[in-house]
């Protein structure tokens, strides 16, 4: 395999793997205030939709973004008020935000647009162009040190690197901050916390917030970055992967990223795989090698699920003692 060959695969992996990271790095902040977050995917699917919508509509790929982010912003907070406020079960707070995206963004898209549920194709100033760093051009020509920065490290999304940026940021914030202390503090003894005198509500509605506007940036490059517009499902499961992520990354911000960026490779190389011809077996269908990641996601879970212990207060409502 030549070096042309690798590139493509890696740079591949890093754009597939950002909006995992982002809706990582979302579902981390409000775990580690305990709020179990499966509702992920549906934050993301409505950001991406507002933002392709937005985007369609305006011409304006940041009007796009911030319509995303207000959403998914939105939607986070009315899942909050059920599962915060209300005391509700948060998965099944998580579960209805699944199934509302899924089926209010098919109806939105159909009833406005009339095109099966998706948005109209984006103009060139709707959708987010790659960034060609400084001294890109100029330094392609330098044996391999020139191609990595050229055409893995230049050329990304801007989504692209605010999310690796959002990982050294999130690390720094969870240990190095007093939000960060009373943020893990409230997903471990709730109580120790509301005995000091601190908010747990508040605390944990700032996490949710955060985890809003990390999947509204999550959502939007699915639709006005990595794609042209809005698809019915197009965030595919992306926002679970995720969450599988997370759990397996014991929820850590650097371990999560190396996490997405495993996930992100086997996707790129399933794409690199189809049509695949292998020794005895021939030709592996396409379905099956699409269903690497996934399959992928079940052996982490099933392997460690049983070592990774999140939040000993995530789940579960708090109820202030009288």
């Amino acid at each position: 395999m030549d070096l042309a060959v690798i590139l493509s695969v890696l740079d591949a992996t890093i754009r597939l793997s950002t909006p995992l990271l982002l809706a990582c790095l979302a579902g981390l902040y409000s775990e580690r205030a305990g709020i179990f977050d499966i509702g992920l995917e549906g934050k993301m699917l409505a950001a991406a939709f507002a933002a392709g919508a937005v985007a369609a509509i305006s011409g304006s790929a940041w009007l796009g973004l911030m319509a995303g982010m207000a959403v998914s912003l939105a939607t986070t907070l009315l899942q909050g008020a059920a599962a915060i406020t209300l005391k509700g079960n948060q998965l099944i707070a998580g579960v209805a935000i699944n199934m509302l995206a899924a089926g209010m963004t098919t109806f939105l898209g159909q009833t406005w647009f009339s095109q099966g549920g998706r948005t109209p194709a984006l103009s060139e100033g709707g959708r987010f162009s790659p960034i060609t760093l400084p001294f890109a051009n100029e330094l392609a020509g330098v044996p391999i040190l020139g191609p990595i920065y050229s055409e893995l490290i230049s050329g990304h999304y801007l989504l692209v690197y605010i999310a690796f940026i959002m990982v050294a940021v999130t690390a720094f914030v969870l240990y190095r901050t007093r939000f960060g202390l009373r943020l893990r503090a409230v997903g471990e003894n709730p109580k120790a916390v509301d005995t000091a005198g601190i908010s747990v509500v508040k605390q944990r509605y700032q996490a949710i917030i955060i985890t809003g506007l990390l999947c509204g940036l999550a959502g939007a490059y699915f639709s006005i970055a990595q794609g042209s517009g809005f698809g019915n499902n197009m965030t595919a499961g992306k926002g679970y992967i995720a969450l599988a992520a997370l759990i397996f990354a014991k929820w850590k911000p650097v371990p999560a990223m190396f996490t997405c960026l495993l996930f992100g490779f086997l996707d790129a190389l399933q794409i690199r795989l189809q049509n695949f011809e292998l020794p005895v077996i021939g030709v592996v269908p396409v379905q099956a090698i699409q269903a690497l990641p996934y399959v992928l996601t079940v052996v982490l879970l099933a392997g460690f699920i049983g070592k990774a212990v999140g939040p000993k207060a995530g789940g579960v409502p708090y109820t202030k003692e009288r």
